[in-house]
Formats: C-alpha cells, sequence, structure tokens
C-alpha cells in the first residue's frame, strides 16, 4: 500500500516492530497509565519557579504547581514526571546513558493506576526505543553535575562587581539540576521527552500524549480513522496530559499506517482547532493548500536509514561553509537533500571547509521566510521537518524530502569529514496559530509568556517562557533530539542576544560596560536555559560544537557551564560584517587600519569566535554581498576574461580576498562563509513570494512567485573562462593553508605594523607572517616587516597570483632571510617586496609539514609545519604594535 501525501509517496507495509521492554496492550482507546516509580520514592512536585519578571504567567502552565501525596499513600506522589517515567531506562545513576536496552524492572516496582479488564497485568509506559542495527557504545556518556562555578572571577576579576547576580545566576542553574535530578530521574532523562510525548510505538501499539492543559477535550484525528473525532477520544491527566493507545491491528500492523496525515482535534477556550501535534516529527503541506498536515512517520525497519559512518572528531581550526538545502541548486527549483548530498557536500570537501551549517532545517509554513527571516511569524513546531522561524521543532523540512534523506545527506558529510550544524531557533517561535505552537491549546500561555512579555514586537512571533517546567522539557528533547536521531554535530543557536534580555536588544546600543548585562533587564530563566542546553549538548556529546548568535558582547558567554559560564563553544562574531559594510561606504583614502584591527580583534580574553565577512544576511533582498558592494553591476559585464576588466573589477576581486584573508586572520578562532560568497555571488537572494498585505494596509510587492534569484550559481565558479574562477581558487587555497597551519587557532598572535600612513598591516599567528597593504596605488620595495622567529620565509599564499586573478608580481620561488635586530617591536625582521591591493603570508621554513588529513588538495605553494612559538621578549606595544589579547 502506497500513501500519498502532498506529492510524498510514502509506503506503508504492515510490519511488527520488536522491543525488548514490556509492552502496553489495553483495548482501543484505552488511556490508563501504568505507574513506574523506584521502591524509595519521596514525596515528588512539579515543580517549576515562577519568572521573577513575570507578572502575568499563565495559570495554566506547569509552573508552580505542587503536588504532594502523604506517605501512608504509598510509594510517593505522582506528577506527569512519574507517569511518563520509565525506570527500565533509569541506571542508579541518573546521569548516565546506556546505549542499550535496559533490564526490566522487578515486577513489585510496578503499580497500576487505573486497571482494566482487558490491560495486561503487567504495564509498562511503551518507549520509542527504534531498533537500530548499529552496535552499542562501550562506554556510557554521562551529563556531569554542576562544579562549583567559581571560576569567571579568575578570568576576568571585573565580574566580581557583579558577583550577586552572577552567583544568583549560577544558584538558579543548580537549583534547576538538582530539581530535574529529583523530579525526573536527571538531565539525561528529562531530555528525553520524545520518547514519552508525541507518538510512541511500542510492540504491541501506539501511544500518543499531548501535554494540553487548557483544551477542554481531545481526539486524534487523521487518515487512520476517517477524521472521526469521536472514533479516538482522549483522556486527560490531572496535569494536563492528553493521551491514547492505540493497540496493533489483528494483523499484527500499527493501527496509524506509515506516512497518515494526523492531526489532535481539541475544544479550547478558543474554539474548536484541529492541530498538528506539537512534538510530530514529519510535516507536509499538500500543494495548493495553505494549512500543514501532520504525518505518522514510521517506516518498516528494512526502510529505515541506518547509518554508516561515525561522527568526525571536533577539527581544533572550525571552518564552516553556510548553506541553505532549497537554494543550492543552480537550477531554480528548491533543490533536495539528495542533490545536496551528492553535489554540493564534495564541492564543500573540495573547498577545504570541514564544517557544514544547514540553515532552515526545522520545519516552517512559509519559504519565503528563510526559516526565520523577515516573516517569522510562520513559523512551526520544533520537531517537525517544517520550514519558517519554527513551527515545528522536530521535524526536518519537508520541502526537501524525507526525514531518511536528511540522515543520509548527513551520513555522507561524516563520510568526508565534515561536521553538520544545524541552526536552530529556540529563540522565538511563530505567531501561526493554524499549524504552530502559538494558542496550541487555546491559551496564550501555553508554551509562551502572556500579554507582552510574550511577543516580540519586531519580529511579530511568540517568546517562549523559559521558566515552565514543560517548556524547559519541549526545548532541551528538542536540542537533542537531532543530535541523538539525526547525528547532527552541533548547532547555531539563532537570535540568543533576543533570548537575554527582556529588551530583546531592541534600541540598545551595547557599548561594553557590564551594567548592561548583569541587571534587571537580563532574562535570568532564558539565561538559565542556555546553560541547561549547552551543559546537556556538551555532557551526553562532548565533541559537538555549539555557537551563539549574540551581539550584545555578554561576559562568560564562551566559558564552561561548571565555570560559572553560559558555555557556548563559540560566539559568532557578528560586529565584523556590519563594519565592512561600514568600510565599504567609506572612500579608500578613508579607510582606517587601526579601525579595521581594532573591528577583527575586539573580542573576550579566553572566549572563541566564529569570524565572517558576510553571511546569509548580507546575501538576502535588502542587502548587498561585499562582491556586489564592490563591483556592482560590473559583474554582470566584465567578468569574462576574454573580454577586458576594468578598474572597478581589478579593485573588487583584490579587495574581496583581502578582506576574507584578513577576517580569517584575525577575527576569531573559527571562519564562516556562505555558499556562493567565496567566488563573489553576483545575485541576491530573493525567495519567490507573492504580493503582502499588512495590517497597516502597505502592500510589499513580491516576486511573482519567481526561483530565479533563489539559487545558487555554481557554475560561475567552476567556469575557467569566467574571473569568479579565480576568487573561488583564492577562498580553496586559504582554506587549506589554514588547514596545514592552523593558525586561527594559534596560541601566537602579534600585530606589529598597522600603519596608517603605508596603508599597511602586519601581524604573526603561529609561524606565519601576514603582510596587508590596502594602499590603492603604492607597492613598496624592500619593506621591512618584523617577525618573532629567525631563519628562512617563504611565500605560502599570494592574493597577487594569476591563479586568483592577480597580476603576479610577486616570485614565489624567492626565499627572505630574517636578521636581527629591533624592528616594530620584534627581535628580527625581513625585507619584502608589497605591492598595492594585496595580501602575502609567509611561514617559516623548517621540516617539510605531515599532511592532516587526506584533502584532496588544488595545487598551492609548497607549505610548513608550524613550529611552537618560543618565548619572544616583547617590549611595551606603541601605538603601531598591539598583542591580539591586550
Amino acid at each position: 500500500m502506497v500513501y500519498s501525501v502532498s506529492d510524498l509517496r510514502l509506503p506503508c507495509s504492515p510490519s511488527v516492530y520488536s522491543f525488548n521492554q514490556s509492552s502496553f496492550n489495553a483495548s482501543r482507546r484505552s488511556s490508563s497509565f501504568s505507574l513506574l516509580l523506584k521502591k524509595d520514592l519521596f514525596y515528588r512536585k512539579i515543580f517549576v519557579q515562577k519568572s521573577s519578571y513575570d507578572s502575568d504567567s499563565s495559570p495554566l502552565t506547569v509552573a508552580s504547581k505542587k503536588v504532594l501525596v502523604p506517605d501512608d499513600q504509598g510509594e510517593g506522589a505522582s506528577s506527569l514526571t512519574d507517569e511518563l517515567e520509565s525506570p527500565s531506562n533509569i541506571s542508579d545513576d541518573p546521569q548516565v546513558i546506556h546505549d542499550v536496552e535496559s533490564e526490566e524492572m522487578e515486577d513489585d516496582t510496578k503499580i497500576e493506576v487505573e486497571e482494566q479488564e482487558s490491560a495486561p497485568k503487567e504495564l509498562s509506559t511503551p518507549l520509542n526505543r527504534k531498533i537500530s542495527t548499529e552496535k552499542s557504545e562501550a562506554k556510557p556518556r554521562t551529563i556531569p553535575p554542576p562544579g562549583i562555578g567559581q571560576k569567571i572571577y579568575e578570568i576576568d576579576p571585573s565580574l566580581l562587581d557583579f558577583r550577586q547576580h552572577l552567583d544568583y545566576r549560577y544558584a538558579q542553574y543548580k537549583r534547576m539540576r538538582e530539581e530535574i535530578d529529583k523530579y525526573e530521574g536527571g538531565l539525561e532523562v528529562f531530555s528525553r521527552g520524545y520518547e514519552k510525548l508525541g507518538f510512541v510505538r511500542s510492540e504491541m501499539g501506539i501511544t500518543y500524549r499531548e501535554w494540553a492543559p487548557g483544551a477542554k477535550s481531545a481526539a486524534l484525528i487523521g487518515d487512520f480513522n476517517n477524521w472521526n473525532p469521536n472514533a479516538d477520544i482522549m483522556n486527560r491527566n490531572e496535569f494536563g496530559v492528553w493521551e491514547i493507545f492505540l493497540p496493533n491491528n489483528a494483523d499484527g500492523s500499527p493501527a496509524i499506517p506509515h506516512g497518515s496525515r494526523v492531526k489532535i482535534r481539541m475544544e479550547t477556550p478558543s474554539g474548536i482547532k484541529d492541530s498538528i501535534p506539537a512534538w510530530i516529527k514529519f510535516s507536509v503541506q499538500a500543494p495548493g493548500e495553505i494549512p500543514y498536515n501532520g504525518i505518522y512517520y514510521d517506516p518498516p525497519e528494512e526502510e529505515k536509514y541506518v547509518f554508516k559512518h561515525p561522527r568526525p572528531k571536533r577539527p581544533k581550526s572550525l571552518r564552516i561553509y553556510e548553506s541553505h538545502v532549497g537554494m543550492s541548486s543552480p537550477e531554480p527549483m528548491i533543490n533536495t537533500y539528495a542533490n545536496f548530498r551528492d553535489d554540493v557536500l564534495p564541492r564543500i570537501k573540495r573547498l577545504g571547509y570541514n564544517a557544514v551549517q544547514i540553515m532552515a532545517i526545522q520545519e516552517h509554513s512559509y519559504y519565503a521566510s528563510f526559516g526565520y527571516y523577515l516573516h517569522r511569524n510562520i513559523n512551526s513546531n520544533l520537531f517537525v521537518a517544517v520550514y519558517v522561524p519554527c513551527d515545528k521543532l522536530l521535524a526536518p523540512s519537508s520541502r526537501f524530502g524525507t526525514p531518511d534523506d536528511l540522515k543520509s545527506l548527513i551520513d555522507k558529510a561524516h563520510e568526508l569529514g565534515i561536521l553538520v550544524l544545524m541552526d536552530i531557533v529556540h529563540s522565538h517561535a511563530s505567531n501561526n496559530v493554524l499549524d504552530g505552537l502559538n494558542m496550541f491549546d487555546g491559551t496564550d500561555g501555553h508554551y509562551f509568556h502572556t500579554g507582552s512579555r510574550g511577543h516580540h514586537s519586531v519580529w511579530d512571533s511568540r517568546l517562549f517562557n523559559y521558566g515552565s517546567w514543560e517548556v524547559l522539557r519541549y526545548l532541551l528533547s528538542n536540542a537533542r533530539w537531532w543530535l541523538e536521531e539525526y547525528k547532527f554535530d552541533g548547532y547555531r543557536f539563532d537570535g540568543v542576544t533576543s533570548m537575554m534580555y527582556i529588551h530583546h536588544g531592541l534600541q540598545v546600543g551595547f557599548t561594553g560596560n557590564y551594567n548592561e548585562y548583569f541587571g534587571y533587564a537580563t532574562d535570568v530563566d532564558a539565561v538559565v536555559y542556555l546553560m541547561l542546553v549547552n551543559d546537556m549538548i556538551h555532557g551526553l556529546y562532548p565533541e559537538a560544537v555549539t555557537i551563539g548568535e549574540d551581539v550584545s558582547g555578554m561576559p562568560t558567554f564562551c566559558i564552561p557551564v561548571q565555570d560559572g559560564g553560559v558555555g557556548f563553544d563559540y560566539r559568532l562574531h557578528m560586529a565584523i560584517a556590519d563594519k565592512w559594510i561600514e568600510i565599504l561606504k567609506k572612500r579608500d583614502e578613508d579607510w582606517k587600519m587601526g579601525e579595521i584591527v581594532h573591528s577583527l580583534t575586539n573580542r573576550r580574553w579566553m572566549e572563541k569566535c566564529v569570524a565572517y565577512a558576510e553571511s546569509h544576511d548580507q546575501a538576502l533582498v535588502g542587502d548587498k554581498t561585499i562582491a556586489f558592494w564592490l563591483m556592482d553591476k560590473d559583474m554582470y559585464e566584465f567578468m569574462a576574461l576574454d573580454r577586458p576588466s576594468t578598474a572597478l573589477i581589478d579593485r573588487g576581486i583584490a579587495l574581496h580576498t583581502m578582506i576574507r584573508l584578513v577576517t580569517m586572520g584575525l577575527g576569531g578562532e573559527g571562519y564562516l562563509n556562505f555558499m556562493g560568497n567565496e567566488f563573489g555571488h553576483p545575485e541576491w537572494i530573493d525567495f519567490p513570494r507573492g504580493d503582502q498585505r499588512l495590517p497597516n494596509g502597505v502592500v510589499i510587492p513580491g516576486n511573482g512567485y519567481s526561483y530565479d534569484k533563489c539559487r545558487r550559481r555554481f557554475d560561475l565558479g567552476d567556469a575557467d573562462y569566467l574571473r569568479y574562477r579565480g576568487m573561488q581558487e583564492f577562498d580553496q587555497a586559504m582554506q587549506h593553508v589554514e588547514e596545514k597551519y592552523g593558525f586561527m587557532t594559534s596560541e601566537h598572535t602579534y600585530i606589529s605594523r598597522k600603519d596608517e600612513k603605508d596603508r599597511v598591516i602586519v601581524f604573526e599567528r603561529g609561524n606565519l607572517v601576514f603582510v596587508f597593504n590596502f594602499h590603492w596605488n603604492n607597492s613598496y620595495f624592500d619593506y621591512r616587516v618584523g617577525c618573532a622567529k629567525p631563519g628562512k620565509y617563504k611565500i605560502v599564499l599570494d592574493s597577487d597570483d594569476p591563479l586568483f586573478g592577480g597580476f603576479g608580481r610577486l616570485d614565489h620561488n624567492a626565499e627572505y632571510f630574517s636578521f636581527e635586530g629591533w624592528y616594530d617591536d620584534r627581535p628580527r625582521s625581513f625585507m619584502v617586496y608589497a605591492p598595492n591591493r594585496t595580501a602575502v603570508v609567509y611561514a617559516l621554513v623548517e621540516d617539510e609539514p605531515k599532511v592532516v588529513n587526506d584533502l584532496e588538495l588544488v595545487e598551492i605553494p609548497e607549505t610548513v609545519k608550524p613550529a611552537a612559538a618560543e618565548p619572544v621578549k616583547e617590549s611595551e606595544p606603541d601605538e603601531e604594535s598591539e598583542p591580539l589579547d591586550s
């Protein structure tokens, strides 16, 4: 049998899943629970601290609700967590995961709450344990307990003035960890909400649970019961969790066939509504229809994708290729996961990037939103495969293929040694009432803050209540789901600045004064959530990468949680791209070398940053890429090698290469590029869209739903008869030089020259010396540059190489010998030729380097392995010299 949903053919065959744990075998529409409690359970409660800033929290949230049962009533108080908790998955140490099926609990630990005649004597909560052909890990993964959180004061003594706030923040984090340990069996168990809520398959059938405390009644409807709202009525427990159990059919096939459309119909305070389950894992939009349909996605074992390759180790230097699957084809179409896997991933590997960051994976209802951009008001749920500022957080976007297609893509990336990072949106959710979480149970404060605090005034989206217990369960489980199920290697968290402050960073100019970060404007609940999610991710997956998009410069942002920090691995250095746009609007004569250096190096000590000259933000309609700022319409007429160039094109290509290299060289410990920008993509990004009428009557014109600008012209960068090819070749060479030398993470960095007259910047990273001549006219012969190490230097990267579209003014066979004597506060120096508008990298010649990995390198100049920098006596830097960590 084949079910066709929105042009997606989902084969459905009757199959019986084999699970080790005992199963729930009850009559159709049975909703009784089996409480699986430990023998020594103590008093329990549903604990959620009401936000200290939330004066209008909804009484329908689980927050602040306590349920206690006296000792004489047995093992302990029941709660949502009691009813959903499965001791078969909880070890003596609740923070330890064993990736093998746990042993059955003894009969005397099973307490039956509502025994029905048709229910078996031994009941257990069915869990969504998929059958895997992968070998279980030999060692368990653990989430370490909280530390003391005091190291931040050693790292930054200035924080001592704000110790009261920071200690309070850390105490709130520790309290949440303790409460989660006490009432959920640990953060590891708590973050597996997808095994308890939503659709859960067992040997005997399917259990569906949904937290909707505001609903008055609920029924599961779909193709499987002809959308009959009276066929499968759900029962509600005292904590607002609705449940139904659907036993297998007589032939052993599941009651809901794979590929069936499903929804939950609820009678709510706002009326009758049909909603996609909040924990749905796939969702599609039928052609010509506006609403989405939730899809019960559970293919037979033989059709499930099985991962073949292990995750790569986290690289020391992170080089990220930011991308969007749908617009990754040269053709005007929505590209697929399969095409991206086969066509784009090899390109990323060849270019020398070691990570790919994929935008808009979480399902959203409006394609033109870029997953969250502009029309953030139409997001869906977090677990689904739908695309917009996230309507479906657990689902991957159905526009590009099936969940198994996405798994195949990630597995191929791992085979190539490429990390796969997901752009995750936990900062806000869509206003979409039809498909999303907004007003899911008919109340304003279900997943979100009520009143004005629950609405983002600029993004027109809803804001999560991070102080709600069930919201924490939902978001933490979502962050874990993508790592567990799809084997993503980490996240770029979107909109973190908006999360951390009650003012969301709106109309606030952060000056760096610590009073701006630690006070009543700080949303402590949100910061504690960020600490919890980083703790969980790094505890379960030590190799995982988390990057936070924060423009405020929040101190402690990239310090480990146990030391008192927020816990991100990297901060996205957003100020750099804005600075480049500001500089590009000026005449060459007005560029300031000191301003460039300061913008690139202005980051917190011991906190890593991902630097970028431009990202997707600069490529979208309403902005311009660096290449377009530099060359404008000349790119359409003068990029062919068989036609004379123009002064604008020559300037543009030269500065485009220099801007990228100086950004990578000084901007951070990681580097990011948006796809196509490596060769100066001439087109902006404009998703297909129609006219939009705003509430105030203003009409924003669309583009006739055209896909012409919603693609990437990779053919331009590959064409050997176009100048785009040279720009791409430089980007490739730049990545491979960083791969061999690892200069972004070198401990030795020294800026020796920022010459405003000569327009020259000179700095060292590791054993490399970078020389940038930004002068528009002057070239310098026998130009003296300082260095730390004695010996012979050779050119390893030259932006003026004809291969990169340059003029070939440097001899790559020349050797440069250092001589003793202090210059620019360096103990040695050597003489170079520095042509105008060029960037040249010199490497100390020592032993021949060993190839770090099996990259398929293009021909680039001979490179050498850097040696650890020896201690160098350095005098106090003057205005022309600056150590990076000063």
